[in-house]
């Protein structure tokens, strides 16, 4: 029955709101934002791979998606650093 309802409602909610923020990624008025955005597909992506993982009853995909959820924060955490060191100059130069 949950195999079911992994399949049957949560793949497809997953999907569309990979749609929707594929067009916020594509439409995103700065960098910031479509990071963001990546950052939120990411992890819809491990929340795919588990529920597949949890519809199928394939334990293996449970560690891929940590390693995926590992990946997607160090990329996060790295685009903070960037944003610290270098994005942080070019606004005080727009301020002064």
């Amino acid at each position: 029955m949950f195999e079911l309802v992994a399949l049957w409602f949560c793949l497809p909610v997953l999907l569309l709101s990979v749609a929707i923020t594929l067009v916020r990624l594509i439409i995103g008025p700065d960098l910031a934002n479509r990071v963001v955005a990546l950052d939120l597909m990411a992890s819809i992506g491990i929340a795919i791979i588990a529920a597949y993982a949890m519809a199928s009853d394939n334990a293996v995909l449970l560690d891929i998606a940590l390693v995926s959820a590992l990946l997607a924060f160090l990329g996060t955490v790295a685009f903070g650093y960037f944003l610290e060191n270098h994005g942080h100059a070019e606004n005080q130069e727009d301020v002064i």
